[in-house]
């Protein structure tokens, strides 16, 4: 009982007895709206213990030996309440359907290791549920991951998997990263070239931009339409958002190697870019040309049907890292400038973020970018991800623009973890688990309208160092596992967690990790075939900024 990730809200006492086990005889009741669920439970459970947790037979009860799933909107958006009694079984009820699936996954932890296995490995649980009421509901509405497979391409089933990892640590929200200068991973129809040049490079700089070392290896790969479909249909059978992100208008090499009209033809010859096969900012942005804004039109009508409004109310345009060398060079972006009455390069890049924010809200959707989308003015409706320290997140808040908190300094999972030269491919700041866990999202000072405008928080993963999907392991987990509970559960102030607490917490949580094949970073540093040594990678010395 004192061992679930992330921390519940309150666990009752413990009423006496030897607590509750399923068997082959136990049953699934499923309150209509519990149906996902229900589904899950069926094959999640019914995987790991070969029970069949079947529907109750007409006009039998055996309120002993169930499973019961209902709802009741008093508890509150993804709230639930978890009753384990003598006589009655397991009840969970949610304030909606997430808050029911949110329990199911505390039932799981429960249920102990074995529960997360995709087949028995004993003839059926060997841990009881003590008999307990747990009550538990989220601090935010958004806890989740942004996955780059820009930089690295993840298989489909690898995607699907991190839904699973997400759920399993009742994270909410999938931020999908589909383009960058070094692939453009999402099919478009009316764009082909988009999958057939931009998806694919030549070669990929091994390490840090600065390593001398290449993997001559071509690179590539994108997911189909359908592929997206599923992968969204996935996520929302486990009460999860995807928010795709189309990095616009800097980031962009890779769309304009396909597609060379697209760039700032009257400064370079556009014609000779490939996809990028190296890391940093690239100074090849798009044109601010009407050709442009029709283009990424077309794409983003596409991206809408995918990503339906119901799934993914919010659509991510990046708006980071765009140089204006090219802008100010270029006599066409000069003359738009003109022609606008804009002040400079900041208010075009400001004016192109507005065209889409507003094509956007008239098709019901929102548009959220990096901070970077401050400068220069920002539009009423959009959201940031501030991710240069907290600066810009106060600033959207205190203007009133909704903020996800993701600085660079605190939740960047491709960072290193720790300060050893066995560390693969050093990247960043030295972020432990602890300084995860220590990390506030809603930083002091704040006035207490503009908090509410912290709507969550979530890691980012960045893929330039990460081939596989085993580095992406050990770079998100057990990391991942902290900001989970940061995000989830009502903490104390960063200074006042009890840090030893959750590492306990966490030997029983990587029990739960081993079943579930997750590559994570041992406690006691990279196991042998983990360790990259020699690597360039681009540490940064000394503490991390408090920005």
């Amino acid at each position: 009982m004192d061992n679930l990730i992330p921390a519940p809200l309150r666990i009752g006492a413990n009423t006496p007895g030897e607590g509750f086990l399923p068997d082959r005889s136990t049953t699934l009741t499923a309150q209509p709206g519990t149906e996902t669920t229900e589904r899950w439970l069926r094959a999640a459970l019914g995987a790991a213990f070969g029970l069949p947790l079947d529907p109750p037979r007409p006009g039998t009860k055996d309120a002993g030996n169930t499973v019961e799933l209902c709802l009741d909107p008093a508890l509150g958006p993804e709230s639930y309440r978890l009753v384990v009694a003598p006589g009655t079984g397991v009840r969970i009820t949610g304030g909606d359907s997430a808050g029911v699936f949110w329990g199911a996954q505390t039932l799981r932890q429960l249920l102990g290791a074995e529960a997360y296995r995709r087949a028995p490995v004993a003839s059926g649980p060997r841990r009881s549920v003590p008999f307990v009421e747990i009550e538990d509901g989220p601090r935010f509405a958004w806890r989740g991951l942004m996955l780059d497979v820009a930089r690295h391409f993840m298989r489909k089933d690898d995607v699907l998997r991190y839904l699973d990892l997400l759920a399993a640590h009742k994270l909410n929200v999938f931020h999908f990263h589909l383009t960058d200068d070094q692939g453009w991973r999402v099919e478009i129809k009316r764009h082909p070239r988009l999958t057939e040049t931009a998806s694919w490079r030549a070669r990929t700089k091994y390490g840090h931009r600065a390593s001398e070392l290449w993997d001559e290896t071509p690179h590539g790969g994108f997911y189909t339409q359908d592929d997206i479909r599923e992968i969204v249909a996935y996520a929302a059978e486990r009460h999860i958002r995807v928010v795709p992100e189309i990095d616009i208008p800097g980031h962009s090499q890779a769309a304009i190697s396909a597609y060379p009209e697209l760039g700032n033809t009257d400064v370079i010859d556009t014609s000779s870019l490939s996809v990028w096969d190296t890391w940093g900012i690239n100074p090849n942005v798009l044109a601010p040309t009407d050709n442009t804004l029709r283009f990424f039109e077309g794409v983003f009508e596409e991206l809408l049907d995918l990503f339906p409004a119901a799934t993914s109310p919010f659509i991510h345009i990046g708006g980071d890292e765009c140089p204006k060398d090219q802008w100010k060079a270029s006599a066409a972006a000069q003359a738009r400038i003109a022609e606008l009455g804009l002040r400079d390069e900041e208010e075009l890049q400001s004016w192109f973020i507005r065209h889409f924010d507003t094509w956007l809200t008239a098709r019901g959707r929102r548009l959220i970018g990096w901070d970077e989308i401050l400068e220069g003015g920002l539009a009423d409706g959009a959201a940031i991800s501030s991710w240069r320290g907290y600066a810009g997140g106060i600033a959207a808040a205190e203007a009133g623009h909704d903020v996800v908190m993701c600085p660079e300094q605190q939740v960047y999972l491709d960072h290193r973890q720790d300060g050893g030269a066995d560390e693969p491919m050093p990247i960043g700041y030295v972020r432990t688990l602890e300084d995860v866990y220590r990390f506030e999202p809603v930083p002091p000072g704040l006035s207490e309208e503009a908090a509410r405008h912290i709507i969550g928080t979530q890691a980012n993963a960045w893929a330039e160092v990460m081939q596989n999907r085993a580095r992406v392991d050990y770079q998100v987990f057990p990391r991942l596992a902290a900001l989970a509970e940061v995000a989830w559960s009502r903490l104390p102030a960063p200074e006042e967690r009890d840090f030893a607490g959750f590492e306990r917490r966490m030997e029983a949580h990587y029990a739960r990790l081993d079943a579930l094949g997750v590559d994570y970073r041992p406690p006691g540093g990279p196991l042998p075939w983990q360790r990259r040594p020699g690597i360039l990678g681009r540490p940064i010395e000394g503490p991390p900024p408090n920005v």
